[in-house]
């Protein structure tokens, strides 16, 4: 007589002793994503008021030169 045994696996662990070894990483990945993203927002923010505030200026008030 032989004895089947099966065995059935509930849950694997190791996925959950993972979480704390990759959190800070993907924490930190966030992190420059959202400095990078706001500080090329503000950088076409300022290119875009330079660009109005300097159209139509060409710096010369007459035909004769630079002011």
């Amino acid at each position: 007589m032989t004895q089947s045994t099966q065995v059935v696996i509930l849950a694997d662990h190791s996925a959950l002793l993972a979480i704390p070894a990759f959190a800070p990483a993907i924490v930190v990945v966030a992190v420059v994503v959202w400095v990078a993203r706001r500080d090329r927002r503000l950088a076409a923010e300022e290119d875009a008021e330079d660009d109005r505030t300097h159209s139509g200026s060409t710096g010369f008030t007459d035909e004769d030169g630079p002011s």
